[in-house]
């Protein structure tokens, strides 16, 4: 069974929970940029194990499914139809074989994730099916999708309640998206870097409590900040150290720059803050256009977000798993 690429959209890529532990090769983590968003599109779908998900940005792709398949959307707010009529997000639905998706625009947000029962089948890489289209790694040497790709499906084992569906179907219930988007853009929580002390005055009052704009050359492996000239308080000569998705670095031009997924493994310029890891998913759903700003953190508190998040999802997932076993398909009007 496989899917068909009928448009690719903006840019549509295949990402898992990356490729972790192969810093020392030179290698970056990529995945996806929204993982609660990735992690619930796969448990409605009926996954359970890291399977690769559709990362679309901001223009989804369209395409068909030869065989019948069971599906999730989360994260940003994506119109979807089949024939025509929208299908919702942020729970299961059933499509009947021939059946062509159509993912358009996003109303807020930056990137949704399309979840098909079974995964999609490609090769992995080091462990992952993720597309890392800097490191060039992954599905056609880590391109986003193209029209005419046909993407294979994972075996599946039949849902208890799908047979004789020729229709689209949908669960009756979804999950509420509000405590996993950020929909206020809220501050974005910021530990100290290495160089934050070498910040001019001004440059730290901005950091701090400035408005930043993300600019449209930003991408997977980094947002790139307007609104402010940041500097420090004398040059710098350095070499390059190991960098982490969410490290805030300032080139020579003064403007911040926050590395993401595809972050590379070292750089050279000055660290100026450490992005919370918590925090990541609601920068990578920040659009050209959008603001950004900070607020300072300390470690423990960041640390304490990102276990309370995570406790959270568990629960989430365990609810999830349990409540879809005895969830039965209602018509898509």
């Amino acid at each position: 069974m496989s899917v068909t690429v009928i448009k690719p959209g903006l840019s549509s890529t295949l990402q898992d929970a990356g490729r972790p532990g192969f810093a020392a090769l030179g290698v970056g983590r990529a995945g996806a940029m929204d993982g609660p968003a990735w992690q619930l599109a796969n448990a409605l779908a009926g996954n359970h194990h890291g399977e690769a998900a559709i990362e679309c940005t901001l223009v989804g792709p369209t395409l068909h499914f030869s065989q019948p398949a069971v599906i999730a959307l989360t994260g940003a707010a994506i119109s979807a139809y089949i024939d025509g009529r929208s299908i919702p997000m942020w729970t299961r639905c059933q499509l009947p074989a021939g059946s062509v998706l159509q993912l358009g625009g996003m109303t807020v947000g930056c990137r949704s994730y399309l979840a098909v029962r079974g995964g999609f089948d490609v090769r992995p890489i080091l462990g992952s099916r993720s597309s890392d289209l800097h490191a060039k790694l992954g599905y056609a040497h880590g391109r986003a999708l193209r029209a005419g790709d046909e993407l294979p499906l994972g075996i599946a084992t039949p849902l208890r309640w799908s047979h004789d569906m020729e229709d689209v179907h949908c669960l009756p219930w979804s999950i509420d998206p509000h405590p996993w988007f950020d929909f206020a853009f809220q501050p974005l929580a910021l530990l100290p870097g290495s160089h934050s002390k070498l910040l001019d005055d001004s440059s730290q009052q901005l950091l701090n409590n400035g408005k930043f704009v993300l600019r449209k050359d930003s991408n997977r492996t980094a947002s790139r900040l307007d609104g402010h000239t940041l500097r420090l308080r004398r040059s710098l000569e350095l070499i390059s150290e190991a960098t982490l998705p969410g490290t805030l670095q300032l080139p020579p031009s003064g403007q911040p720059i926050a590395l993401l997924a595809e972050a590379p493994v070292t750089g050279g310029y000055p660290r100026i803050g450490q992005i919370a890891a918590v925090d990541l998913p609601r920068l990578a759903q920040r659009r050209p256009g959008d603001t950004v700003c900070f607020r300072q953190t300390t470690l423990d508190e960041a640390s304490l977000r990102q276990a309370g998040q995570q406790q959270r999802l568990t629960r989430l997932l365990r609810t999830l798993t349990e409540r879809l076993e005895h969830s039965r398909w209602k018509r898509l009007p």
